[in-house]
């Protein structure tokens, strides 16, 4: 599990087509301990294990499914992404629950100054709407981001100084997809309301303490 707090960026330093997918270098250093062979780390937001350790970072694999439904097939030598490790059990919670599992691929739609700040719209599919709201958590490209606005097929989020100088956000224009992950809070609500019954979901409702008119 992450939590959408990016830990640093690191570069790719090579792209290999490889048993059906595609092996990545990436050049990164942590301020935590070591970075060791399986554990995972997200990589602008999509959760990638570890096969091999190399003296100025690491390498990872993502398969064909990998990259048929996120950014990651994209990727070119000596582009920057956003790395987090995995959250350690009695490390600080700092921003939300990002499990590293990409549900979809937005688009840049505009980035608008404002003041020290920027303003950021990005287009995303329409089935990944549902799952957004206004003051809400959102992932972008494994960055936690509140949401300002939601709107008909877009969603806007403030980015404050801090967080474009030591994302990717700073290298990105209006255009450029990105990795999204909705709230996980948001895909458990709609699984447990859609396997209730009408009938069912009411009288839960009731039980704890909501008026309901069948």
């Amino acid at each position: 599990m992450f939590t959408g707090l990016v830990e640093t960026t690191g570069i790719v330093s090579s792209i290999r087509q490889d048993r059906g997918g595609m092996s990545l270098s990436i050049k990164a250093s942590f301020s935590r301990e070591p970075v060791v062979l399986g554990e995972s780390i997200a990589v602008s937001g999509i959760c990638l294990t570890v096969e091999q350790i190399d003296p100025d970072g690491f390498k990872v694999f993502a398969s064909s499914e990998t990259m048929a439904t996120t950014t990651i097939g994209a990727l070119k030598r000596n582009d920057l992404v956003n790395l987090e490790r995995a959250m350690p059990a009695d490390g600080r919670f700092g921003g939300h629950i990002v499990a590293g599992h990409v549900d979809g691929v937005g688009r840049i739609q505009s980035i608008t100054a404002q003041g020290a700040s920027s303003k950021v719209a990005i287009e995303v599919p329409v089935e990944l709407m549902k799952y957004l709201a206004a003051k809400g958590s959102v992932a972008v490209d494994g960055i936690s981001l509140t949401i300002n606005k939601v709107t008909r097929n877009a969603f806007e989020v403030m980015i404050i100084p801090h967080t474009f100088a030591n994302t990717t956000l700073a290298t990105l224009k209006s255009g450029a997809k990105v990795n999204i992950e909705v709230d996980i809070i948001a895909r458990y609500l709609e699984a447990l309301v859609s396997r209730a019954s009408g009938s069912q979901l009411a009288a839960k409702m009731r039980s704890v303490g909501f008026a309901i008119d069948d």
